[in-house]
């Protein structure tokens, strides 16, 4: 997590040697320690709001700091890290960026984390080493998404984020939360069992749920392991496994996995062929390869299967969410026979022939008939000689075998 700091002037004296000055007669006084300026006071105020995960009135009390003095690299920084806090990472990349600009050799006196504090605000000023700006800016909007229920949409964030650093306790365990709100509770399971193997200490500070702010981040992955595993546990039933393999099958859709999802659609059509959500999503499979009649035929089963009445509450298109399963199937299969009805009267009017096609729309190439050869006079004399078995009625008397007798001899004359 981001740090916030606060600066700390030290004075220091130089004794130079003195002729003639004796060391009892050498009196070096020393200042009284100054007051904090008014900048200085309101970050340091700023900071310990932070501390108590007050951010709205740590913000207020940095914006007066700013309005003071506009360029105090200090006020700046908090400024970012207030801003990477509320997801606006364009605004706090500004921020840090004005506070390397115009930091100076002053040191951190006091920040949200102990090991900055007593470095130069010029090292630390928009960088950590356990969250770089990237890293957190990809969590703060998967965060974001999974707030409005767009899961799928941030686990793609998500792994990106843990290619950047896999054991991130942050990003592993928000990686969690997004694939048990998919359905994976197994694997989600997985990744808030390695978030809380890293033995983080850090505190969440950007959360949906207020209860985990300021706890450390390994904790709040431990719990949610902990609830994951109940939840799969009481979720063995024919009814409740349906309802995963459909969410899921929906989720891999979202993440563009169609493999995944056919693969999920079709484990849910065997447990329960009735299903109206189940025989919705086949419905949508079909139309996808192109077999319109067979989408057809599962849109109609799903208009009229049982509990078709239910909600749908996470689908491809976000417009159908929260309607009745029924009405989605009733019109996927309208829209499915205008399509059919247009093409139809394209080829109509195209004037070509017609095509014998499969059901996945795919043309039929029917084989070459072998081309018939020219008959000539000579043919029938070359198939005579090549089966001599093969000749008229005629022709068989002739070549007949016939008995025949010695010629007859005449006496010698004498």
């Amino acid at each position: 997590m981001r740090r916030l700091f606060l600066p700390l002037f030290l004075c220091a004296s130089l004794v130079g040697c003195l002729g003639g000055v004796q060391a009892q007669d050498l009196h070096i006084p020393l200042p009284k320690k100054s007051k904090y300026t008014p900048v200085q006071q309101l970050n340091r105020d700023g900071v310990q709001a932070l501390k108590k995960h007050n951010i709205d009135k740590a913000k207020r009390l940095f914006y007066k700091a700013f309005l003071i003095d506009p360029n105090d690299p200090f006020t700046l920084n908090n400024l970012g890290y207030v801003s990477e806090l509320e997801g606006d990472i364009e605004r706090a990349q500004r921020y840090y960026d004005q506070a390397k600009a115009n930091t100076s050799d002053a040191t951190v006196d006091r920040s949200t984390e102990d090991q900055v504090e007593g470095k130069s605000v010029a090292a630390v000023a928009g960088h950590t080493e356990q969250s770089p700006l990237r890293l957190n800016e990809m969590n703060s909007h998967a965060v974001s998404l999974l707030g409005k229920d767009r899961a799928p949409e941030a686990d793609v964030i998500l792994q990106a984020a843990l290619k950047l650093d896999p054991r991130n306790p942050f990003t592993l365990n928000n990686m969690g939360f997004a694939k048990e709100k998919e359905g994976e509770l197994e694997e989600a399971i997985k990744l808030y069992n390695r978030a809380a193997q890293t033995g983080s200490n850090d505190p969440v500070v950007v959360t949906l749920n207020k209860d985990w702010r300021g706890k450390p981040i390994s904790e709040i992955a431990a719990r949610n392991a902990e609830k994951a595993r109940k939840e799969l546990e009481n979720a063995e039933d024919i009814r409740s496994k349906v309802a995963r393999l459909n969410l899921r099958g929906v989720s891999a859709m979202n993440r563009n996995e169609r493999k995944k999802a056919r693969e999920y659609f079709q484990q849910a059509y065997k447990l329960d062929p009735s299903n109206s959500f189940t025989i919705n999503n086949m419905g949508y499979l079909a139309e996808l390869d192109g077999d319109k009649e067979t989408a057809q035929y599962f849109y109609s089963r799903a208009h009229d299967a049982e509990h078709a009445g239910a909600k749908v509450a996470v689908a491809t298109r976000p417009e159908v969410e929260g309607r009745e399963v029924g009405q989605v199937a009733r019109q996927s299969n309208d829209l499915v026979e205008s399509r059919m009805e247009a093409e139809a009267a394209a080829k109509r009017r195209s004037g070509a022939p017609p095509a014998l096609k499969t059901r996945d729309n795919r043309i039929v190439v029917e084989p070459a008939k072998p081309r018939t050869p020219e008959k000539t006079t000579e043919e029938p004399e070359k198939k005579q000689q090549q089966n001599p078995e093969a000749v008229s009625p005629e022709n068989r008397q002739e070549n007949r075998p016939q008995l025949k007798t010695r010629p007859e001899q005449k006496p010698p004359d004498r």
